[in-house]
């Protein structure tokens, strides 16, 4: 692979680890902490996420558990529970609260895998993006005589087969999140 490529790859490499833990927050048949992880809770003047004031475990298919490290903060846990867009109702069980999410219907799993499938397009608009910012440098290189016109037409090849590459992953991801999410 071409210096230029290889050196780039790595925005890339970041397009696909941000789709990986974005769909992470789509609901499938079982839920998943990652639900809940990133919810802003306040506590004592400062927003954190809740990943970070408590432990969470999914103990059941459809049920969050959220146990609080400090008893002070299990209001606010349960206040920006009830604020986000999770639409579920937060229940306080003496020193823990549980979510129980109901079973998704075929309409909100056909709803979640459009979702997903936004993401999947936005990821690959971004690693366009990436491919044009990248073939902008080689091009740049050739006319300022750094490279050959062999080595620039091996750079876009290999940039070509890279993309490539990337799209057959986000394709692989796209499919088997779709069938976590279809999966009763």
């Amino acid at each position: 692979m071409h210096s230029i490529v290889e050196n780039n790859k790595i925005q890339y490499d970041k397009a696909l680890d941000y789709l990986r833990n974005d769909i992470t927050s789509l609901r499938t048949g079982r839920v998943s902490p990652s639900l809940v992880e990133s919810v802003k809770v306040e506590s004592y003047g400062v927003f954190s996420d809740l990943m970070q004031l408590a432990s969470i475990s999914s103990p059941e298919p459809h049920t969050i558990v959220i146990k609080p490290w400090d008893k002070g903060v299990l209001k606010s846990i349960e206040k920006a529970l009830q604020t986000s867009d999770l639409n579920v109702n937060p229940v306080v069980d003496g020193e823990i609260v549980r979510l129980n999410f109901p079973p998704l219907t075929e309409e909100g799993r056909r709803e979640l895998v459009k979702i997903l499938n936004k993401k999947l397009e936005e990821t690959k608009v971004a690693l366009r993006g990436h491919r044009e910012k990248i073939k902008d440098l080689v091009l740049a290189a050739e006319r300022n005589k750094e490279l050959s016109e062999d080595e620039k037409f091996n750079a876009l090849e290999d940039l070509d087969k890279l993309t490539k590459d990337y799209n057959e992953k986000i394709k692989e991801i796209g499919l088997k999140k779709e069938e976590e999410i279809m999966k009763i």
